[in-house]
């Protein structure tokens, strides 16, 4: 079966503008339940260390392994379909991070998010990555929403972004921005008196290292309690077909199932 109508539509936006945004792709209730779940993480005590986390933003990592009940965004439905539509098959999780900007947090530099950890091939090229941007609270122009500069995927690397070329992203809570890794973007300045707080989830071609090192942030034995769509983001899987991946001559997920059977013996083994 296809992408649906609306998969396709996003699609459409996100090739030739470089993002797209679902809104109602998270429930009031999963969203009070994440907020409760960051609340100790969000207690003003871990401000960013330079101009790009914010020194007025608080950014929580290792997301999955506090927060768990944010696998639902990492496997949303529609959310993989188009990620799945847009990578090689295998793509792994590279970044899950929280980032609570709080009132007087200064605009990024922008940037693309596919570029430290992808080959040095130069633009234009094909994005490497796919990131999201969840909304907990309103995006809006005044407190920080995320700006984007369009088209800017299909970009040389000798054309440098102005500030004029830039859009904000206005979406209501519970939505998500999805946008090409080879986009240009930024975090905007909250200028407004109350926090904005959101969550981004990347993705990244399989043969391009994460982010974010997902083995060790997320623990073997939190990691076997997610699905078995999660346990291959973060890295228990291999390419396939082929062995890329593979721990001791075997498939990963054997370290935190020992009962995988999902490959036989002799198919675990590396070339010789």
């Amino acid at each position: 079966m296809g992408p649906s109508k609306s998969t396709e539509t996003a699609l459409n936006d996100i090739r030739r503008d470089g993002f797209t945004v679902l809104e109602n792709a998270l429930t009031p209730d999963l969203s009070m339940a994440i907020r409760h779940g960051l609340d100790p993480w969000l207690q003003g005590a871990r401000m960013g260390r330079n101009d790009f986390e914010g020194f007025e933003s608080e950014r929580v990592y290792a997301l999955l392994s506090k927060v768990p009940e944010i696998a639902v965004m990492v496997e949303h439905g529609e959310t993989l379909g188009i990620v799945d539509s847009l990578l090689a098959k295998n793509h792994l999780l590279s970044a899950a991070l929280a980032i609570n900007l709080h009132p007087g947090e200064t605009s990024q530099r922008f940037h693309i998010d596919d570029g430290g950890n992808a080959l040095p091939i130069p633009q234009p090229r094909d994005m490497l990555g796919v990131s999201t941007m969840w909304a907990l609270d309103d995006f809006t122009a005044q407190n920080g929403a995320t700006e984007v500069i369009p088209g800017s995927h299909r970009w040389s690397d000798d054309r440098k972004p102005q500030e004029r070329e830039s859009i904000a992203i206005n979406m209501p809570a519970g939505s998500v921005l999805i946008f090409a890794g080879n986009l240009y973007h930024r975090g905007g300045a909250n200028q407004s008196t109350q926090h904005r707080l959101g969550i981004t989830i990347q993705y990244c071609d399989p043969n391009m290292r994460q982010l974010e090192n997902m083995s060790l942030a997320v623990p073997p034995d939190t990691a076997a309690s997610f699905s078995p769509k999660i346990q291959a983001l973060l890295g228990y899987s291999v390419i396939d077909p082929g062995f890329k991946g593979y721990v001791n001559g075997r498939h990963p997920k054997n370290l935190i199932d020992p009962g995988y059977k999902g490959r036989k013996y002799r198919d675990e083994l590396p070339p010789s």
